[in-house]
C-alpha cells in the first residue's frame, strides 16, 4: 500500500496506518475523501447494509457530448454505477435508511438518477418509519444532464419534508466538499446538520461570491467551522466519532436498536 502524504501538513503515512486512522491525518486533522467502500466500511454495521436500486443508471436526456462513455468509464473506476449509494443497514445496531455520495465519480453531481435514489431513499424510511443519514460530497447538479438535473433540488426537497411530515428523522452529514444545488437543497435540510472538521460547505466558489459582491470574504469562509459557528451546522463531529454519534442521535430519538444488537450507544 502506498504512502500517504497529507496535502495539509505534508506529512508521511504508511498506508496502512492512514487506513487505521480512518483515513484521517494523525498531525493536522485533515479529513481526506473517502469513496463510498471507506465510508460504508466505517459507517455500518458488517454485513448489515442492503443496497437499492443497485442497477439504476443515468441517460443521457440532452445528448450531452461524451457523456454516455464518460458514465462508462466511471462506473468501471469507481465499481457504483452512480454516485451515491442507497440502502438499509445498522448503525452500532440501530436499522436506519443511510445514502453515501461519492465524490470519485463524477464529483458526486446530482442528476435525475441521484436525485431519484434519494427521493427513493426518503420514501422507503418514511414507509418502514426509519431514520434516514445522508452523507453528502458533491460540486453540485449535473451540467450534463442540463434541466434534468435541476429539477432533482426540488424533488429531494420534497422527499425530505414528505419524511418529516411521517414523523421520521433525517441526519444530514456534511463532508468534503458539498456544494451547489446538493448544499441548496436536501444537504441543507437535516434534522440534525452534522459537518467533518475543516471540510468544505458552500453554494457558489469563494471566488465567484468575492467578484459579484465586491467584498474580500474571511480566510476560513465556507469552511465546517465557520458554517458551525454561524449556526448553519449544529455539529463538528471527528471520523472516529461518527458511528457513535449517530446511534446515540438515533437512539435519542425512540428508535430501538435491532433486538439482541444494542451496543449502548
Amino acid at each position: 500500500m502506498a504512502d500517504f502524504i497529507c496535502p495539509q501538513c505534508q506529512t508521511s503515512f504508511p498506508g496502512a496506518v492512514f487506513e487505521r486512522k480512518l483515513w484521517v491525518c494523525d498531525h493536522c486533522g485533515y479529513h481526506s475523501r473517502l469513496n463510498w467502500r471507506q465510508r460504508l466500511s466505517i459507517t455500518a454495521d458488517e454485513g448489515s447494509f442492503v443496497e437499492f436500486d443497485a442497477g439504476m443508471e443515468s441517460g443521457n436526456p440532452i445528448d450531452f457530448p461524451g457523456y454516455a462513455d464518460k458514465l462508462r468509464e466511471l462506473r468501471e473506476s469507481c465499481g457504483t454505477r452512480e454516485a451515491v449509494l442507497c440502502g438499509r443497514c445498522a448503525i452500532q445496531g440501530y436499522p436506519a435508511v443511510l445514502c453515501v455520495m461519492d465524490s470519485h465519480f463524477m464529483m458526486a453531481s446530482m442528476g435525475s438518477v441521484v436525485g431519484e435514489k434519494i427521493t427513493r431513499a426518503f420514501e422507503y424510511g418514511g414507509e418502514h418509519q426509519l431514520p434516514v443519514i445522508i452523507f453528502t460530497a458533491s460540486g453540485g447538479a449535473r451540467m450534463q444532464e442540463g434541466i434534468f438535473s435541476l429539477m432533482q433540488m426540488a424533488k429531494t426537497s420534497g422527499a425530505v419534508a414528505r419524511h418529516g411530515r411521517a414523523g421520521q428523522l433525517y441526519i444530514s452529514v456534511m463532508a468534503d466538499p458539498t456544494t451547489g444545488g446538493v448544499t441548496a437543497s436536501f444537504a441543507s435540510l437535516g434534522d440534525i446538520i452534522i459537518v467533518e472538521p475543516g471540510v468544505l460547505i458552500g453554494f457558489a466558489g469563494k471566488r465567484v461570491i468575492q467578484d459579484t459582491i465586491g467584498y474580500t470574504l474571511p480566510e476560513k469562509f465556507q469552511s465546517a467551522e465557520f458554517v458551525f459557528d454561524h449556526g448553519f451546522a449544529d455539529m463538528i463531529v471527528h471520523r472516529a466519532e461518527l458511528p457513535s454519534t449517530l446511534a446515540r442521535l438515533i437512539r435519542l430519538h425512540g428508535y430501538k436498536p435491532v433486538s439482541g444488537t444494542g451496543r449502548g450507544a
